[in-house]
């Protein structure tokens, strides 16, 4: 009686639908979607710039910026413009980094910046 039992739940296991593979086939019309990323380089002469630079990126733009001008000119305008480029980046959940002395990189939503 014990082995019937043993012999009966086997039997359900044997019946249950089990997956062919783990595998999952993938047409290659998925992959041909076509995504434009544009990527801008510009420089940041003066605060007047900022709004220009926000605009870009809120736009979906990648932007490589020059700030190395704005940077020898007035350090204190520079930090200004880098604060109001940093919350637009951050509200928009976007990124922000600077790369050397004399760039910056800013990405929208789309797109982050790998620290490692």
């Amino acid at each position: 009686m014990v082995f019937g039992m043993f012999k009966k739940s086997e039997e359900k296991e044997d019946k249950e639908e089990k997956p062919e593979s783990d595998w999952l086939e993938l047409a290659a019309e998925d992959f041909k979607e076509k995504h434009d990323v544009n990527v801008r380089v510009e420089s940041l002469k003066d605060f007047a710039d900022t709004q220009r630079i926000q605009a870009l990126v809120r736009e979906g733009n990648i932007v490589f910026l020059k700030i190395k001008g704005l940077r020898q000119k007035d350090l204190s305008e520079l930090k200004h413009s880098v604060e109001k480029l940093k919350k637009t980046c951050t509200a928009m959940d976007g990124d922000i980094i600077g790369v050397d002395e004399d760039f910056l990189v800013l990405t929208p939503n789309y797109a982050k910046i790998y620290r490692g």
